[in-house]
């Protein structure tokens, strides 16, 4: 099975930007210390614009295959996404989709 990619799409409060955006680097970079992880990209989303007062961001997660995604959902995921949410509660949130090659 070809590698994949794991997607989570931020949506976040312009008042807290330039912090949640110095959290996301050391996040990602945690996320890229978990096995099966093999790269990371982050996007600013410029189109569509975001509502007045927010900001949106991209994260594609390159993953292995889908073995290593299933293992970070089982054994990761929870703590992982717990941290944003200690950190900045409501002033964002994120959906989430998977890709493979088609």
């Amino acid at each position: 099975m070809s590698a994949l990619i794991y997607e989570v799409n931020l949506d976040v409060d312009a008042a807290v930007a330039a912090a949640y955006r110095a959290w996301l680097q050391e996040h990602v970079a945690q996320m890229l210390a978990l096995p099966g992880f093999l790269s990371a990209q982050v996007y600013e989303v410029v189109d569509p614009p975001s509502p007045s007062g927010r900001i949106a961001l991209c994260c594609q997660y390159r993953l292995r295959d889908a073995d290593a995604l299933q293992a970070y959902f089982d054994n990761h995921a929870a703590i992982m996404r717990a941290d944003g949410i200690a950190r900045f509660g409501d002033r964002f949130s994120a959906a989430r989709r998977v890709l493979h090659d088609a």
